[in-house]
């Protein structure tokens, strides 16, 4: 019965993604499957930057999280002390991961469990990762209290998720687009230490609008705070979607004055062409020659030019041509060069 209902799942929902459904309407119809098997009590989906691992629009169940705990859910996502994050359950190639699986310690510390789950009187929690061709595209976090969620869930989870992984990925690029209209400016935000904001410009606000929905302006303020906080590098980088098919480029920093680095620097931009491109790589699942190829191809280079450039015969760069053709649906250069700068033909 169980592989009866997660196939029944994956017919549906790799049918709604081939309607070009958006990430939203998808998460949408998907959390109401999933809802029929694996009961939760608070249920939040993400779209995930597959080579960040940061969270974009995020998609809630029937119940919402209520908006005073989001920040706190943005700060044990992005501060580098939580276990379990979508980011470490992507990186450690595990599938589903249940709280009570984990050191009871690290569960004792988090900053999810101890500042939001448990004075929602949530005790139980579950995570999953949407993964597919080494890529994470998405996740999903369920919690909720009483029993807790049994191996059956995890096993139901677990055969569904490489099917909403597809789903999420082709509800994330196929409506993929460069920019949101005109450019709104610079668009700098400056942060105290917990992520609230002290001073914007004007066009910070057409962001606070734009991402209104999806994900707020305010959780992504405290995302790129502590994430720049507990990076290696001091900066935080992510691109976010903003559920109406735009990639928007978020950057943070540290600023530096007279020694003082409590105050941080998030920069919103609509994201550039190379990222764009980028995210576009990773969906079709390019190996790094193709990728390679598919550069010298947007960048006008003949065969010859490109078995030059890369020290390969003219026969491998056709071969690694066909290659892509096959995963991009692509059948001549002109039209791989318009799929690869968001243009389906």
């Amino acid at each position: 019965m169980l592989e009866v209902r997660a196939e029944r799942l994956r017919r549906d929902i790799l049918a709604l993604a081939g309607t070009g459904a958006g990430v939203t309407e998808l998460h949408e119809r998907a959390i109401e499957l999933v809802d029929r098997t694996v009961r939760s009590d608070l249920t939040c989906w993400a779209l995930i930057d597959p080579q960040t691992l940061t969270f974009g629009s995020m998609t809630s169940g029937r119940n919402r999280i209520p908006g005073e705990y989001e920040p706190l859910l943005a700060e044990s996502e992005c501060g580098g002390h939580d276990p379990a994050t979508f980011a470490e359950v992507a990186r450690s190639g595990r599938t589903v991961v249940r709280a009570s699986d984990l050191p009871a310690t690290d569960v004792a510390h988090s900053l999810r469990h101890g500042a939001v789950w448990h004075p929602l009187g949530l005790d139980r929690e579950l995570r999953v990762a949407f993964t597919v061709d080494g890529y994470c595209w998405g996740a999903a976090g369920f919690v909720r209290s009483g029993s807790d969620f049994s191996d059956r869930d995890l096993e139901f989870l677990t055969m569904v998720a490489p099917a909403l992984a597809a789903a999420t990925r082709a509800a994330a690029v196929h409506t993929l687009r460069q920019r949101p209209g005109n450019d709104p400016g610079p668009a700098v935000v400056l942060t105290d230490p917990s992520g609230e904001p002290v001073a914007l410009t004007a066009a910070a606000r057409y962001w606070q609008d734009r991402l209104a929905g999806p994900v707020r302006l305010a959780v992504l303020l405290r995302a790129a705070t502590f994430g720049a906080r507990s990076s290696p590098s001091g900066v935080f980088r992510a691109r976010i979607s903003d559920g109406r098919g735009f990639w928007v480029l978020v950057r943070a920093t540290a600023l530096v004055t007279d020694g003082d680095e409590s105050r941080t620097v998030v920069t919103v931009e609509p994201a550039p062409a190379d990222e764009f491109t980028d995210l576009l790589f990773a969906a079709y699942a390019l190996t790094a020659r193709e990728r390679d190829v598919c550069t010298d191809v947007l960048a006008g280079l003949s065969t010859a030019e490109i078995a030059r450039r890369r020290h390969i015969s003219s026969n491998t760069v056709q071969d690694h041509l066909k290659s892509v053709y096959a995963k991009t649906g692509a059948g001549s250069r002109a039209e791989l060069a318009a799929r690869l700068a968001g243009r389906q033909p």
